[in-house]
Formats: structure tokens, C-alpha cells, sequence
């Protein structure tokens, strides 16, 4: 057989073989599909944003929404219907769906669970009363409050005194300084007397009180909750917070102060959500899948979790977006919302741009024909890479019978 007889056989059975990938590619189509949500697939084609997958006949543990309606495990989905007799059975009419009922979108959101604190949340923690307990000693960078009774009035001794770091009090020219530190308030006022009437002052009369602690430095400001749900008061110690309230954390507070304090007044807030949390999935057309994470402030919706990322891709597929909602317990069965894309941005309807709660999961499915044509590009690769090296050779062995000699010394006319 020739050269020539040769490269084209090669290229024969190649033609063959990607055929064959082509017709295996589209049998293999489905599988990359995103499946449909289940009980969705009538609510695709719905373009005012109206149809919420059924779930009545799912029994489900805590509340989910049934064509706007919730549905409760063990319970019949609630209605504003009637009751009528009908063949001595008492039948429900079929009302309008109660408003207050739907599932919360942007026109008609709903307020939050009362918001609990867990890691890595950041508490923005304020003492309104910090009176440290008898018999309290003086510390450095503690703030004492002294007034002298007899200091002359060019020079008088009154206001609050920062304790340095060495523990003592500069009183200012010409008294000088008194060291503090470790003495009660009674012994300050001793030692502050002491020194003046060895100095300066005689008969002079000193009160002292304490104006802030240097602790109080440690139970102020941000404070961030471990991973093991405890927060650092410094010389106070921790306190454990995760899972509570703001109400519940300002009373775990004030009971672990009152060991140190006397009934301590403690404020807590929230400086920084990090705790909550929804998911956006765009599917990435074999290409692997994007996850993003957000926090949940109360207020976003679909719309806002996909302005967020800049959009949906190329790839995505508008027709197949939905919420994934997690249920209480360990039913596994969680609530489908689909997501009428065009009716959202097209036409203003806000029926399907939902609000988000904490878990909830935007899933974004890939485009079939750019799925499509990703499988197809994987699998034809290999071959394309061989019929090229087969071309590529053929070619040479053409080029080496044609001229044995080389392209040297030849003349062409």
C-alpha cells in the first residue's frame, strides 16, 4: 500500500471514530444535565413568577410552603377556605391563599429569628457600671479620682490621676510622685496625706476614689467569639456565648462580672455577622462548579445574591435557577423554590425573587449546549491529537519519497 494509500486509510478509520464519540457524546448528554428539581417541572415554563413547587403530599418536618400555602408535618395544608356539607362529608372550599402566607420575596419580606451568636461572630461589648469589689488594690493604668482640701489655689491638687506603669502618681510640681499601686483606696489616701505633709502640705486632707479600673480596658470594645464559643475578657477570664441571644449574652456576662464586680451593668451588640450564611452554586459546564458564600443580614434576595457575583455567565442556563432550602431535622427532603429568572428582570415581578434565609442554596444550572459541547471537546481531544500526529507524519513520508535528495540542487521551472 503507498503512503498516500496509507494516510488516507488513517484518515478514514479516524472519521469513523469521531463519529462513534459524537453518537456516544449525545447518548451521554443527560448525565450532565443538572437535574430537574423535583416536583418543578411545570414551574419552568411559568412566566409570572406564580408557581411554587407542590409539596403537599410530602411530609416534611417544620414549616414549608405548598403553592404559597406552609405545610406542616402530620398536619393538612392550612386554608382561607369554607367548610360545606356535600354527601354528609363536611368539604373544604377553595379560597384565596392568606397573604401572610407566602413565601417571603421582596415585596413582602419577613423579620429574622431572633439572631443567635456563634463563631466567628464579633460582639461590640460597652460597661456602664464597673465598681470593682472591697477590698479592691490598685493596679497600673488604673484611673484614681484625688482631691486635697489645703492645696493652695495656684496649685491645686483635684481631678482624676492616671497610675503609671510603675505604679505611681504624679501629683505635679512641686509635690512629686506617690506610689499606689497595691494599696486599697483608704491606704492611698494615707500614703497621698503622708507625702504632702512631708513635703508641702501640712494638715492637708486627701480623698481618694476610684475612677476606672484598668480592667474595664479588657471588658469594652470588640470582641471576637472563638471557635470554642467563648469570648476573652482579659483579667476577667472567658465567657461562654455561642448560641445565645444578645440578651442572654449581656446576662452570662454580668453573672460571670459579678464574681469581680459590684452588680456589674454590661451592654452587648453586634459589631460584625459572620455566623450566617447563604450559598450561591453556578454550575460550571463540566468545568467544575463556582460556590460562593455571603452573610445574611436579613434583607437580601435572589436578585441581590446574583448582582453580587456580577450576573449569570455565558454558561448558565436562566431557565433552571432555584432555591434549595434546608428543613429542620433529618426528613432529607428540603424545599425547592424555582426562580423565574426573566420574569424578575424583564417584567418586574417579584413573586419569585425570594428572600433569602440562613442555609438557603441559589443553585444556577449549566447551559445543555455549552455542557454539551465541553463533554464533546474532552472526549475528541485524544483523537484529534493522534489524527493530527498521523497527518503530520504521513506528510513527512510524503515529503521524503517526493525528494529523497532534499529541496538542495533542485531546480524548478
Amino acid at each position: 500500500m503507498t503512503t498516500r494509500g496509507k494516510a488516507n486509510h488513517c484518515a478514514a478509520y479516524a472519521t469513523r471514530g469521531l463519529v462513534w464519540l459524537v453518537i456516544v457524546a449525545t447518548a451521554l448528554l443527560p448525565g450532565c444535565r443538572a437535574p430537574m428539581p423535583m416536583d418543578t417541572a411545570s414551574a419552568w415554563n411559568s412566566l409570572d413568577g406564580s408557581t411554587v413547587p407542590p409539596h403537599a403530599e410530602m411530609q416534611l418536618e417544620g414549616p414549608q410552603f405548598s403553592q404559597g400555602q406552609p405545610v406542616v408535618a402530620g398536619e393538612t395544608m392550612p386554608s382561607s377556605g369554607t367548610m360545606v356539607e356535600e354527601s354528609g362529608a363536611m368539604i373544604e372550599e377553595a379560597g384565596p391563599p392568606d397573604p401572610l402566607q407566602q413565601v417571603p420575596n421582596e415585596l413582602s419580606r419577613v423579620a429574622m429569628p431572633t439572631y443567635r451568636v456563634e463563631p466567628p461572630d464579633i460582639l461590640l461589648i460597652d460597661a456602664v457600671k464597673v465598681v470593682p469589689k472591697e477590698p479592691y488594690h490598685l493596679e497600673p493604668l488604673d484611673i484614681v479620682q484625688i482631691e486635697v482640701d489645703g492645696a493652695p489655689p495656684e496649685r491645686p491638687i483635684t481631678g482624676a490621676y492616671p497610675i503609671g506603669a510603675s505604679g505611681s502618681v504624679d501629683l505635679g510640681p512641686p509635690y512629686g510622685l506617690v506610689r499606689l499601686a497595691g494599696k486599697t483606696l483608704q491606704e492611698a489616701k494615707e500614703a497621698i496625706e503622708a507625702h504632702l505633709e512631708a513635703n508641702v502640705l501640712r494638715d492637708a486632707v486627701a480623698t481618694v476614689s476610684l475612677a476606672e479600673p484598668a480592667a474595664k480596658q479588657a471588658i469594652i470594645g470588640e470582641h471576637l467569639v472563638g471557635p470554642d464559643g467563648y469570648v476573652n475578657l482579659g483579667n476577667y477570664g472567658q465567657v461562654y456565648v455561642a448560641g445565645m441571644t444578645l440578651d442572654e449574652v449581656e446576662a452570662a456576662l454580668e453573672e460571670h462580672l459579678s464574681d469581680f464586680l459590684e452588680e456589674p451593668e454590661i451592654t452587648a451588640d453586634l459589631q460584625a455577622y459572620n455566623s450566617k450564611f447563604y450559598y450561591l452554586i453556578v454550575q460550571g459546564s463540566n468545568q467544575g462548579d463556582g460556590v460562593s458564600r455571603a452573610p445574611i443580614t436579613g434583607n437580601e434576595t435572589v436578585l441581590d445574591a446574583l448582582a453580587d457575583v456580577g450576573g449569570l455567565s455565558s454558561t448558565s442556563d436562566r431557565l433552571r435557577v432555584w432555591v434549595a432550602r434546608p428543613t429542620p431535622g433529618d426528613s432529607g427532603q428540603d424545599q425547592i423554590l424555582p426562580v423565574d429568572y426573566a420574569a424578575i428582570v424583564r417584567y418586574g415581578d417579584p413573586s419569585t425573587n425570594y428572600q433569602l434565609l440562613p442555609g438557603d442554596r441559589i443553585y444556577v444550572a449549566e447551559d445543555r449546549i455549552s455542557a454539551f459541547e465541553a463533554v464533546l471537546g474532552r472526549l475528541t481531544q485524544p483523537i484529534e491529537r493522534i489524527f493530527g500526529f498521523t497527518l503530520l507524519g504521513a506528510q513527512s513520508v510524503q515529503t521524503m519519497n517526493r525528494f529523497p535528495q532534499g529541496f538542495r540542487g533542485q531546480q524548478f521551472f
